[in-house]
């Protein structure tokens, strides 16, 4: 066997399915993670620095941020070994299904068992992660009503007669209570902000973020197609586990004759009636 026949045998065994849904699912918990991180991050600074200047007003949030951080570390961790093991059974699977192709049909009930678990396992995933997905648009809406605000009052058309009174209240959308002080940003306090690198930084984070989830939401409806389409249907059996059969005759009696309309008596009456 040459090098070319043995390459076109090695790419012949690859599951391109698992691996392309392994390079999204990697690349979007990726950029979740790592976006998600130093936006979190990003956040908490420009609250410290504009919003809530008290660290006992944000204690809470700050805390918050924190838990979400770790929980970000572990669902990194937890899909990179997640996708390795759904990678390395498509290879199985892809390799098995090619030798029973050449021979004869069988499956296992262990096989069955496994594929229906990481089957479940990916459904509550991806339910997870639509989650996610959801409420990873809560600060992308947040920083795009900032966004819009400072646009607004910076456009010429607004023709803004006092600027000091287009504010945002960040105690409103519950991240500090409401007795933090300042609480909010109007005029030029607020075009400073929308200036700071904290803000420009943290709101495309979450943005790449948002779409990080989404890239991740996709890989794992990848996956469940996969697996979907990889198990085998339950009337497949192995022949040589078949009880052996006697084949009979198709035709075990005598055809069925066909009889006279008339009986005998009366077909001879009419004979005789003519004569």
């Amino acid at each position: 066997m040459g090098c070319f026949e043995c390459c076109i045998k090695c790419l012949g065994g690859v599951p391109y399915a698992s691996l392309v849904a392994t390079i999204l699912c990697f690349s979007g918990v990726a950029l979740f993670c790592g976006c998600g991180h130093v936006a979190l991050t990003g956040t908490l600074t420009m609250l410290e620095n504009h919003f809530s200047r008290v660290t006992t007003d944000h204690a809470t949030l700050a805390m918050v941020i924190q838990i979400f951080q770790y929980i970000i570390y572990g669902i990194a961790s937890f899909f990179f070994v997640y996708a390795i093991i759904l990678l390395a059974e498509g290879f199985y699977t892809t390799s098995a299904i090619k030798k029973e192709l050449q021979s004869d049909f069988k499956t296992t009930v262990c096989g069955r068992c496994i594929t229906a678990f990481f089957m479940f396992l990916t459904y509550i995933l991806f339910l997870a992660f639509l989650a996610i997905f959801g409420f990873t648009a809560i600060p992308v809406f947040l920083f795009f009503n900032m966004w819009t605000t400072c646009a607004a009052m910076r456009s010429p058309d607004a023709n803004i007669t006092s600027p000091d009174s287009i504010c945002v209240d960040v105690r409103q959308y519950g991240i500090i209570p409401w007795n933090a002080t300042p609480g909010k940003a109007c005029g030029a306090t607020l075009g400073e902000i929308c200036d700071t690198s904290e803000f420009y930084l943290s709101y495309h984070l979450y943005i790449v973020a948002l779409a990080g989830a989404g890239a991740t939401v996709i890989a794992l409806i990848h996956y469940l197609m996969i697996l979907a389409a990889r198990t085998p249907p339950p009337t497949h059996k192995d022949k040589r586990s078949c009880p052996a059969t006697t084949h009979l005759p198709l035709h075990t009696s005598a055809p069925p004759t066909l009889q006279h309309p008339f009986p005998p008596s009366v077909k001879n009456k009419n004979h005789l009636g003519h004569v």
